[in-house]
Order: C-alpha cells, then sequence, then structure tokens
C-alpha cells in the first residue's frame, strides 16, 4: 500500500510539475513592452529576473549586462532620444513567431514595430526581439532581449 501511495504522489506532484512548465512565458514579455509603452517602470523592472541580465540593442554602447542592465539601458536611450530628437516612442508587437522550452529556460522571439517621431517625423523601425527567460519562485522573467532591427524609415 505505501508503495502504491508513493508512486500516485509522483505521478500527482510530476503532473504539478508539467503543468507549472505550461505557464505562458509571454506574460513576462507582454509586461515588459506594455510597461515601456505606458512609461511603468516598477511593471518594467517587475518582468526582468534577478541577477545578471544582458541587454543588446542599437544605441551605443550596444551592450549592457549586470544586474543593473536595464537602468544603464534606460538612461542611455533615454540621452540618445534627447539627442536625437526622438518622442513619442512605442512598440506594437504581435504573437511569437518561435517559442522554445526547455525545463526552467524558455527562447522567444517576437515581431515588433518601433514607432516614435524624430524631430517631428513620424518614424517606423520594423525588428524581431529575442527574449531569453528563466523561471525564479515558479514564475517566467525575462534574464535577456536582443532587438534587431532594420534601420527606422518615415512611417506610412
Amino acid at each position: 500500500m505505501r508503495i502504491l501511495f508513493t508512486l500516485l504522489a509522483s505521478i500527482l506532484l510530476g503532473t504539478a510539475s508539467i503543468s507549472a512548465g505550461a505557464q505562458d512565458v509571454t506574460a513576462p514579455i507582454h509586461q515588459f513592452l506594455d510597461g515601456l509603452n505606458a512609461g511603468d517602470a516598477t511593471s518594467v523592472k517587475a518582468a526582468y529576473a534577478t541577477g545578471d541580465i544582458f541587454i543588446v540593442d542599437e544605441i551605443a554602447p550596444h551592450s549592457w549586462s549586470g544586474p543593473n542592465a536595464h537602468q544603464q539601458w534606460s538612461a542611455d536611450i533615454e540621452r540618445h532620444d534627447a539627442t536625437t530628437g526622438v518622442t513619442d516612442g512605442s512598440v506594437k508587437y504581435s504573437a511569437p513567431t518561435r517559442t522554445e522550452v526547455e525545463a526552467d529556460y524558455a527562447y522567444v522571439i517576437v515581431p515588433t514595430v518601433y514607432l516614435c517621431k524624430e524631430r517631428g517625423k513620424p518614424m517606423a523601425e520594423e525588428a524581431n526581439m529575442t527574449f531569453v527567460l528563466r523561471r525564479q519562485s515558479g514564475a517566467w522573467k525575462i534574464s535577456g532581449w536582443v532587438w534587431s532591427g532594420a534601420k527606422p524609415h518615415p512611417a506610412k
């Protein structure tokens, strides 16, 4: 009887871990992008994993890493935008074109379009954002992302 109970418990616990693994890995991506669009720094920060993260973007110095990477990237993007006259930025995004999940790690590619005004002129930039996520304390969190975009051009 004890063996049967142990076997049944392990099957039930195994099922619980499978469903925990099936959680939507895109939730923190939506939280991050929606937070950026709303100017909600608290929501953006909450989408990140704790510890070291990495960011690769088109503005110099092009890469940031460590536990404060997001804050450093934010400061650099603000300086860049002030210098180049970029205002009214927002990121539109679509459903992922690729999602890979293995244990507590995920890789997700999301098609995006960055819309802004550069010195008052509407601009657009099509891109892909590639996110790397890891599960921490039962929740998916962003541990890094890469922006790969075309050259910004006048919006249609």
